[in-house]
């Protein structure tokens, strides 16, 4: 077992970034990451950074799995969203027996990609039948192993229910073989990530191959991460990614600012005031932006380690620095775009994919200005009953 989980991951994140990078053009095309890239990816122990220890993972921090995303980001959107995404899917081995999860994650290449939640899954002895189709499967086309999250029906047709009375919803595991993939993502961004749909037809899943997700009280392993659940996780993952990406921007705008000549003017763009001031005040932006974000992270983490509780205020406070992080990248990419006025535009510059991954990222669920509604409300509640 690690001293330090999660040593060295950032490091090995940067030491293939330049091979990513390289590849960032063939994934673009071939709307997939290239076996070189999973290669990579699967070696240096990447899609196990939020894996259990136990099982042989990294069980890292939360901060040393942003900073991972960030830096894989800066050489492609694409890859880093597969990545984040299936990093935190692994994070559902804290909720399943030992065997179970050593043959998903640590058989071939263990990596399990999931999709949104919908249908129902019918009891039966022993396990479940499920026939459904779900979609946003980002990682797919890398993955072993599928999963869902899926309403519970009693055998006789009735919605389970939670203590609380919301309708039971438990998260499937198959292998990939068990399923048919749809061919299904094209998109003006984040187009290597295989955003596919995939569907089963009259397929039994044994109760071991199932999980209840995010429920502190299902969990099998005591670390403070597993507290934090997928959704928040995936929060911070995303935002990181889109801080890596808008640091990759922006300093494409700087490198082609030191160099270029505008062409009706007779100095380079780098002795012009104007550009040199949308350089400073960007800059500020996008600092700004990763020192809140990492801020919030780092004081959840705190908290979580000295008191082994993630509350609905940790929550609200990643939900509102994720979003807002993710809607200040845009803007600087926006604004390093505008500065590389017409080079921009060409395909063979790295503005114009950049662009379009941070805008498909910005219309992510983790984006929605819904979370301020969310957390404005929470903020005025607070003083209710004082």
């Amino acid at each position: 077992m690690n001293a330090t989980p999660g040593v060295g991951l950032v490091e090995r994140a940067r030491a293939i970034a330049p091979l990513i990078a390289r590849e960032a053009d063939e994934i673009e095309r071939s709307r997939r990451l290239t076996p070189a890239v999973v290669s990579a990816l699967i070696e240096n122990g990447l899609y196990r950074a939020l894996l259990p220890q136990r099982l042989g993972g990294a069980e890292a921090p939360i901060d040393i799995f942003m900073q991972m995303l960030e830096e894989i980001a800066k050489a492609d959107a694409s890859t880093a969203w597969c990545l984040g995404q299936c990093s935190v899917c692994a994070m559902i081995a804290a909720s399943l027996d030992h065997d179970t999860a050593h043959k998903i994650f640590n058989e071939g290449p263990g990596i399990l990609a999931w999709g949104a939640i919908a249908h129902g899954a019918r009891a039966v002895e022993g396990g479940y039948r499920v026939t459904a189709r779900w979609d946003f499967a980002s990682g797919s086309r890398q993955a072993s192993w599928l999963g869902a999250h899926v309403r519970i029906v009693d055998a006789d047709g009735t919605p389970r229910k939670n203590a609380d009375g919301s309708p039971e919803v438990r998260t499937i595991l198959f292998p990939v073989a068990s399923a048919v993939l749809h061919d299904v993502w094209q998109a003006i961004g984040l187009a290597g990530t295989g955003t596919d749909s995939y569907e089963v037809s009259d397929l039994f899943i044994p109760e071991r191959l199932t999980a209840f997700r995010d429920v502190p009280s299902a969990l099998r392993e005591t670390g403070p991460l597993y507290r934090i659940g997928t959704g928040s996780t995936f929060s911070l993952g995303f935002a990181a990614v889109s801080l890596g990406v808008a640091r990759a921007t922006l300093d494409a705008a700087i490198a082609l600012s030191r160099a270029k000549h505008q062409s009706l003017a007779a100095s380079a763009m780098r002795d012009n005031q104007a550009v040199q001031g949308l350089i400073g005040r960007t800059e500020g932006d996008l600092r700004a932006a990763r020192a809140y974000l990492y801020a919030t992270a780092n004081a959840m983490w705190r908290d979580l380690c000295a008191t082994g509780e993630f509350s609905a205020a940790h929550r609200s406070a990643v939900r509102l620095a994720a979003t807002w992080t993710i809607h200040q990248s845009a803007k600087v990419v926006d604004a390093a775009y505008h500065m590389a006025g017409a080079t921009a535009v060409f395909r063979s510059n790295p503005f114009e994919r950049r662009f379009r991954d941070m805008h498909a990222i910005a219309q992510q669920i983790q984006a929605r200005d819904t979370h301020y509604e969310d957390v404005g409300k929470a903020i005025l509640a607070e003083g209710d009953g004082h």
